[in-house]
């Protein structure tokens, strides 16, 4: 059973730099209805960042300069005080134009969470009968896993380039689909190791506000939702829809509220800029996956009547490696993937041990982490002197209640004492699939956290 979230309409971006915000970013995503708060201090106990104010027994408030809207706090508030801003009417009105080609950028935790909203149990899978809805309601599909595949082919060539650069290589040579290329790594020497993902918008803005010395050491890739809208814009306008590109309105549909903030960030126009077309965006709105669900509803579709098709064609294909990026340790695990086989020059075996990085994986503890000895084929042998590079990697699932599970690794980065190469940030607990857009339950994990740790301590022992 999930409950409704109240949602209010945006009003667009703030008309010039604002406090933490710059001109035309979405400021207040988050917000606490007054009238219904009855100060349990819920939501300040599983804040990320410090952002709620209040005691018990006093109304609380959000300070919209220090929140990151990850929306933990409207997960968890047990009495449905916290409301989110929403764009549901605003996508209708276009699925309505019949000139515009209105294209859903779909996240793979919405699929695994959507049957939620329309009955079904947790967990429900509806991969089909999403693309059946979304293409029922008038939209085009854009994989999000799509995207996640560059997005790793990109991130895992960065945190290449960055290790061979630090092992004092000038360049790289890269095979990948039988294709040789070399990487010239040199000036990758001033951009510092370990490296963090950057898909979470929720933890680039923590950083931007709590622990700006590290941005350096942040991928430089965009997010798969933000490689999405640029290329859909670009190729997909003129090479797979033949339309043109003002034509086009990109839904991101996330299971995070954050994704509606990352969309307004000034420099995500790059299909505009590369088109010269000003005030393009590269995603035009955010759904997260309550959103979609009103939607369907106001629509009369219901997932769970259609049937399961599947026949994906253009950007609808994707690898299993880019499905993980839904849950804590899958970017890390996809990323890893990438490296071990550029770097060992072995072949991918799906049941193969060598390849089956547990470690890094899931639910289990707020920061796990791995070394992974990545046996080096003869060219890199040669290069870094060694017959094997031994991959230190980080997966923090969840920053925590007031930063407590990131701060100590964080710290360790500032202080240069951190011992890894690559480090995963999720900000909510789980990854994706725990995100602030998705089904609302009566208790949800983040107050659950505690008792899953001991948990699995237990079990570990």
């Amino acid at each position: 059973m999930v409950r409704k979230v109240k949602t209010f309409k945006g009003d667009g971006g703030v008309p010039n730099d604002t406090g933490t915000y710059r001109k035309g970013e979405l400021r207040g995503i988050i917000k606490i209805d007054q009238e219904t708060c009855v100060g349990c201090d819920t939501c300040r106990t599983v804040c990320p960042a410090g952002a709620v104010k209040g005691s018990v027994g006093e109304k609380h408030s959000i300070d919209v300069d220090r929140c990151i809207n990850c929306g933990q706090c409207l997960l968890n508030c047990p009495f449905g005080a916290i409301e989110q801003m929403s764009f549901v009417d605003h996508v209708i009105e276009k699925l309505k134009d019949k000139k515009t080609k209105v294209v859903a950028i779909i996240a793979p935790a919405v699929r695994v969470a959507i049957a939620e909203e329309f009955g079904a149990e947790p967990g429900t899978l509806t991969v089909g009968r999403l693309w059946a809805a979304l293409k029922t309601a008038g939209f085009d599909i854009y994989e999000n896993n799509f995207a996640a595949d560059q997005t790793i082919l990109e991130e895992g060539t960065e945190l290449l380039a960055r290790v061979a650069a630090h092992s004092g290589l000038k360049e790289l040579p890269v095979e990948l689909w039988g294709k040789k290329i070399v990487l010239e790594v040199e000036e990758f020497k001033h951009k510092p190791l370990p490296q963090f993902t950057s898909c979470c918008p929720a933890w680039v803005r923590y950083a931007e506000i709590y622990y700006p010395k590290v941005l350096p050491n942040i991928s430089s890739c965009k997010s798969p939702q933000q490689m999405a809208g640029a290329t859909a814009k670009t190729y997909g306008a003129k090479d797979v829809w033949k339309v043109k590109p003002e034509n086009i309105f990109t839904v991101g549909v996330m299971p995070c509220t954050a994704k509606i903030f990352e969309a307004s960030r000034p420099e995500f126009d790059s299909a505009g800029r590369f088109l010269k077309i000003s005030g393009m965006r590269d995603v035009d709105a955010v759904l997260t996956t309550r959103d979609l669900a009103e939607v369907f509803r106001k629509l009369n579709i219901n997932p769970m009547k259609l049937p399961e098709e599947r026949q994906p064609k253009d950007f609808m294909q994707y690898t299993g490696g880019a499905t993980i990026f839904g849950v804590s340790g899958g970017v890390m695990e996809a990323a890893v993937r990438f490296a071990f086989h550029v770097l060992s020059g072995l072949e991918p075996k799906a049941m193969s041990p060598q390849w089956d990085f547990e470690d890094v994986r899931g639910y289990r503890h707020p920061v796990v982490s791995a070394t992974i000895p990545v046996p080096l084929k003869a060219d890199y042998k040669k290069a870094f002197k060694t017959d094997q590079l031994n991959i230190k990697v980080c997966v923090v699932n969840g920053i925590g209640p007031d930063g407590a599970h990131l701060k100590p690794v964080i710290e360790d980065v500032v202080a240069g004492k951190s011992p890894y190469h690559f480090i995963e940030v999720m900000t909510c607990p789980g990854g994706c699939i725990n995100g602030g857009g998705q089904p609302c339950h009566p208790v949800e994990l983040s107050l659950w956290e505690k008792f899953l740790y001991a948990l699995a301590g237990s079990a570990k022992k």
